[in-house]
């Protein structure tokens, strides 16, 4: 199917059925996998490589779609949201555990819902979504690596103590760049409104 989307983040026709599209789609039957695995039987190693898989396909969704020519509006919704899930699922399931305080768990769906409202804004001119931010891709990094390691820190030994200090490192920083990451979108979502002539059909 033909289509992709230009760098400004303005749609060019439909594209679904694409390699890359299929991998996010496996990608995001991982996020409930996940939540049995932490939250069931407790299975952290198999937990861990579920999270570990995410990561490859993270990146391996992303390579074949530029490799092959296969860009698409659908890949670059659910690329981002794949993250999304992933996190909320991780930090919802490590505050069941008791790992992680609530007000962790909190504070990234917070941010993602604060960030939803903007989208309608967006389509009143002609936008789905503004291409991600380097922050925000820094901050997916850092939080992608500290969930694992808190995880691997829920235990007891030298390697566990470590796993948490620089779980908690990640963690810190991940949530304090998602949060600005946040807000420089938001600004340009205003920027945008401003300069930006509202489309007729909207």
């Amino acid at each position: 199917m033909g289509g992709s989307k230009t760098g400004d983040g303005r749609s060019t026709g439909p594209r679904v059925l694409t390699i890359p599209n299929l991998i996010s789609g496996l990608r995001l039957l991982g996020v409930p996998l996940f939540l049995y695995l932490v939250l069931g039987p407790e299975a952290d190693v198999a937990a861990l490589v579920v999270l570990m898989l995410s990561g490859v396909t993270d990146f391996l969704d992303g390579w074949l779609a530029r490799k092959l020519n296969q860009q698409s509006e659908l890949g670059k919704l659910l690329d981002p949201i794949a993250d999304r899930l992933y996190i909320l699922a991780v930090v919802v399931g490590l505050a069941m555990r008791d790992i992680i305080p609530w007000w962790v768990a909190l504070s990234l769906p917070l941010r993602d819902l604060l960030l939803w409202g903007l989208v309608p804004l967006l389509r009143t001119r002609g936008y789905s979504a503004l291409p991600v931010h380097f922050l925000g891709k820094a901050a997916t990094f850092n939080l992608l690596y500290a969930f694992p390691l808190l995880l691997l820190g829920d235990g007891e030994g030298t390697v566990a103590t470590l796993a948490q200090v620089f779980g908690w490192a990640f963690a810190l920083w991940g949530v304090g760049l998602y949060w600005w990451a946040g807000v420089l979108y938001a600004w340009q979502v205003r920027k945008l409104l401003a300069t930006t002539e509202r489309r007729s059909d909207a």
